[in-house]
């Protein structure tokens, strides 16, 4: 019978032996898997780092690139503008220069044309202009010749051209309209 307890005996040893073994043998294992893990998560962090250090310049200049090419689209818009704006401006002082030159002309020939005039023919319709072209054209004239046509037009009408008249030639008064 003792060699029956010897065998049970040795035979749960075995078996106790066996499992703290087998457990032995599982523990670096279920360490090494999560020390594993570990090292899987930090290596990712790590590569992710990197991955993300190295394309950061990559990423940096093509923004750059982007906001250059927008920049020169907003340049080359505006330089198309301000092309318009020139070809306007060149076709507005043509007009001007044309409409002067006419001007000029019609003022030289209407002065003229008063100058011709006898003061009493020429009072009346000076009187019905308006005041200002009136004053112009009068002061255009001879001074014997504005002093006659002065002299036939209507009191008041005449006081108000003469006052204009002097504010013309007046150095005090601003060369600026507005």
């Amino acid at each position: 019978m003792m060699e029956l307890q010897k065998k049970t005996a040795f035979r749960n040893g075995f078996t106790r032996f066996a499992a703290i073994a087998s457990l032995l043998f599982l523990l670096p294992a279920a360490g090494a898997e999560s020390q594993q893990n570990v090292v899987s998560e930090l290596s990712t962090q790590d590569e992710i780092q990197k991955f993300c250090t190295n394309i950061a310049d990559a990423a940096r200049d093509q923004r750059y690139l982007m906001q250059k090419q927008e920049l020169e689209k907003l340049q080359a818009d505006v330089n198309e503008r301000i092309s318009a704006l020139q070809d306007r401006k060149a076709e507005y002082e043509d007009w001007l220069a044309r409409r002067n030159h006419f001007l000029e002309q019609a003022k030289s020939n209407l002065v003229n044309i008063y100058k011709t005039m006898k003061a009493d023919a020429a009072a009346p319709q000076l009187e019905k202009m308006h005041v200002e072209i009136a004053a112009a054209i009068i002061m255009q004239l001879p001074p014997r010749q504005s002093g006659l046509i002065l002299s036939e037009m209507d009191a008041q009408k005449a006081a108000i051209v003469a006052g204009i008249m002097s504010q013309a030639i007046d150095k005090n008064t601003s060369k600026d309209p507005s």
